[in-house]
């Protein structure tokens, strides 16, 4: 019988949103207004996405300093617009910036809300995240996502998988490693997690990268806790 978490801490992008379809919703109108409706949105979200590991790989190693995700965001959908040959001098600062907030703006798994709400009556559920807090916020608040507070990176100062994020957030909960479970639909976050001490629960997200095999399947372990959705999680924690 796996031991009940005091906490539960939340992965974000994949796990509680679906970042894919949000971005491509939102790439849509954007490239259409530059005359590029020839770029599929979804590639271009997969591209975008494409680059958020090397950028925090920039902090993570120490060459740069803690930069919040919007930052990077911002730095990484330029870089992708000269990849496609779109000069950033034809597009107005302000444009630029609310595109590249299109990460707060991600709509939320059809059972998050839902289940997040269930989970919340026996749990605090946390963000352990390496969304910013003003990133987190504003998708907190526009999806409806019920957190007790936002944790993660700016909260601890380091990006996933650092052990620092994941320690760093048991200590500021004022709990133990092993008394805090991470739920995250990653197999790397988790063992990750795991080598920290953290329980574990793996929520299945088939619909992530658009039906494609997950990056990390071959990081998958037995985990403490194993669901196919939210609701689900709820009955085994609950069991």
């Amino acid at each position: 019988m796996s031991t009940k978490p005091l906490v539960l801490a939340f992965d974000v992008f994949g796990t509680v949103v679906d970042w894919r379809s949000s971005i491509a919703r939102e790439a849509a109108p954007f490239l259409a207004a530059l005359g590029r409706a020839d770029i599929d949105p979804h590639l271009f979200a997969d591209q975008w996405r494409g680059l958020y590991q090397p950028a925090m790989e920039e902090c993570r190693s120490g060459r740069r300093p803690y930069t919040r995700l919007d930052i990077l965001n911002r730095e990484t959908l330029e870089a992708l617009l000269v990849r496609h040959d779109i000069d950033r001098a034809t597009i107005d600062d302000q444009t630029l910036t609310d595109f590249a907030h299109a990460w707060r703006r991600l709509d939320p798994w059809p059972d998050a809300v839902a289940g997040l709400t269930r989970l919340k009556v026996r749990f605090p559920i946390v963000t352990l995240s390496n969304g910013n807090t003003a990133l987190t916020l504003e998708m907190a608040r526009r999806a409806g996502l019920p957190w007790d507070t936002i944790l993660g990176a700016e909260s601890t100062g380091y990006y996933k998988p650092l052990p620092q994020a994941y320690l760093g957030t048991a200590e500021i909960l004022g709990i133990a490693p092993s008394e805090l479970c991470l739920v995250a639909a990653h197999h790397s976050d988790l063992a990750a997690a795991r080598a920290c001490g953290l329980i574990t629960a793996f929520v299945h997200r088939p619909l992530e990268y658009g039906g494609r095999r997950a990056p990390d399947a071959d990081a998958a372990q037995d985990w403490d806790y194993q669901a196919s959705s939210f609701i689900d999680l709820t009955m085994k924690l609950e069991g």
